[in-house]
C-alpha cells in the first residue's frame, strides 16, 4: 500500500527486520507501506540499474554508500521498464540533483512510481546487522502505516521467504520481440527472459548478433523455431530450485549442443541441469566492486553481482555429467563461491554475475566474445 506524499522527507518512517531490531528515519520516496528481502548492495554508482534491474524483485535494497541521489534519475539508464525493488533504504539522500541527463530528482521518481523508501538511518549499522545475522524479511512502514511495533514486526514475520520463492515469471515478457543486429548480422541467438536486463541484448547486438528475447515459459520448439545460432540464459530473481521449467529447456539445448551461455540466474539453472545442487547465501553478492577470477585464464576481474543463491559444485574437480565434464571455471575471492560453470565436451558456459555492467566495472565484456566465438566455432 502507497500514498503519494509531497514533502515526504518529513514524514517519519521505520524499518522493521524479522528479528525485531527497528530503524527509524524519514520518508523516501513514496508513503505507505511495502514488504521484502532486506539485502545490501554496495555499488558506489549505479542507483538507476540497480532499482530497475528485475533481479530485485521483492527485495528491499539498502544502499551501502552514504550519499545517493546526487546524479539525479535520467531517461536512459534503465535496465527494465520499472523499478522492481519493493522498498529502498539509504542514508544520506541528494538534496538537490546535479548531472546534465537528469529529468528529475530519484525521491521524485520513486514517489512516482509508487516505491516506498526509507532515509536518514545509519546504513552503516544496518548492513554490519545484515552481514551478521543474514538477508531477512522486512517492512518499512511510513505515515500514517505505523502502528505498534509489535504489530509491524508480526506482519513482517507473517511475510513469505525468498527461500523457495518462484518470481521469474513475474518479471518476464510475456511476449516476444527481437532486438536487431547493430550493423551486419553475423548470428541469431534466442534469449530466455528469466529477468532479462535491458542492456544484456544491446552488448550482443554490438557483437553482430539478433537478438530474439523469450518469455520464461519458452519451449524448445519456441527456441529452435528462430533458428538459433546461440542460446542465451538471462539472470533472474528467486530461488532457482523453483525453476523446473527453465531447466528443463536447457537441458533440452544441451542435447542438441547448441552454443549456450548463461548469467546469474541462468549459471543456477545451467548447475541444476548438470545435476549440481543450489543454495541460499547468508547475505548474497550485490554490487558492482566483487573480485572474481577466472580460472581458465588466471585474470581476477572486478564484476558486478546480484544474487542470493548460488551452484553447490566442486571447486577443485572435474566433474562427469549426462552431457560430459563440467568444471568451475570461474571463484569468488572474498568467499569461494562458483561464480562460472563450463562443460569441457561441448559448447556452453555461464557465469553467476553481470557482464553487461551498464553501470560499470567492464572488466567481464569479453565473455560476450566468448559466446561469440563458440558460435563461431559450432559453426565452422
Amino acid at each position: 500500500m502507497t500514498t503519494s506524499t509531497r514533502g515526504a522527507a518529513k514524514v517519519p518512517a521505520v524499518l522493521v527486520l524479522e528479528d525485531g531490531r527497528i530503524f527509524r528515519g524519514r520518508a523516501y520516496g513514496a508513503v505507505g507501506e511495502t514488504f521484502g528481502e532486506a539485502v545490501f548492495s554496495t555499488g558506489m554508482t549505479g542507483y538507476q540499474e540497480t532499482l530497475t534491474d528485475p533481479s530485485y524483485d521483492r527485495q528491499i535494497v539498502v544502499a551501502t554508500a552514504p550519499q545517493i541521489g546526487n546524479t539525479g534519475w535520467n531517461d536512459e539508464d534503465d535496465e527494465s521498464s520499472r523499478i522492481w525493488v519493493s522498498g529502498y533504504v539509504v542514508r544520506d539522500p541528494a538534496r538537490v540533483p546535479s548531472n546534465w541527463r537528469a529529468k528529475r530528482s530519484l525521491d521524485d521518481e520513486l514517489e512516482r512510481q509508487g516505491v516506498v523508501g526509507i532515509s536518514g538511518i545509519d546504513t552503516r549499522a544496518l548492513t554490519r546487522h545484515l552481514r551478521e545475522r543474514g538477508s531477512m524479511r522486512a517492512g518499512i512502514f511510513s505515515g500514517e502505516a505505523i502502528t505498534a511495533e509489535g504489530e509491524l514486526l508480526a506482519r513482517v514475520q507473517a511475510q513469505p521467504h525468498m527461500k523457495g520463492a518462484s518470481l521469474y515469471e513475474e518479471v518476464a515478457t510475456k511476449e516476444a520481440y527481437v532486438v536487431p543486429a547493430i550493423g551486419e548480422k553475423r548470428f541469431t541467438v534466442a534469449a530466455i527472459d528469466l529477468g532479462i536486463k535491458g542492456m544484456t541484448p544491446q552488448r550482443m547486438a554490438e557483437r553482430g548478433i539478433e537478438v530474439h528475447v523469450l518469455p520464461a515459459t519458452a519451449t524448445a520448439d519456441d527456441v529452435y523455431a528462430v533458428g538459433p545460432d546461440g542460446v542465451f540464459f538471462s539472470n533472474g530473481p528467486g530461488d532457482p530450485a523453483t525453476a523446473d521449467g527453465p531447466v528443463a529447456l536447457m537441458r533440452a539445448v544441451l542435447e542438441r549442443k547448441t552454443p549456450l551461455f548463461g548469467i546469474c540466474f541462468g549459471n543456477q539453472i545451467l548447475g541444476r541441469a548438470l545435476g549440481f545442487g543450489t543454495y541460499k547465501l547468508k547475505y548474497g553478492h550485490r554490487g558492482i566492486n566483487q573480485p572474481v577470477q577466472d580460472r581458465t585464464t588466471g585474470k581476477v576481474e572486478v564484476t558486478a553481482h546480484n544474487h542470493g543463491f548460488a551452484v553447490d559444485a566442486p571447486l577443485d574437480q572435474v566433474s562427469e555429467t549426462k552431457f560430459g565434464r563440467a568444471e568451475v571455471s570461474h571463484v569468488c575471492l572474498n568467499d569461494d563461491v562458483v561464480e562460472g560453470l563450463q562443460l569441457l565436451d561441448q559448447p556452453a558456459f555461464s557465469v553467476q554475475y553481470h557482464p553487461e555492467a551498464a553501470a560499470g566495472p567492464h572488466d567481464a565484456a569479453y565473455l560476450f566474445d566468448r559466446f561469440v566465438s563458440l558460435m563461431e566455432g559450432q559453426r565452422a
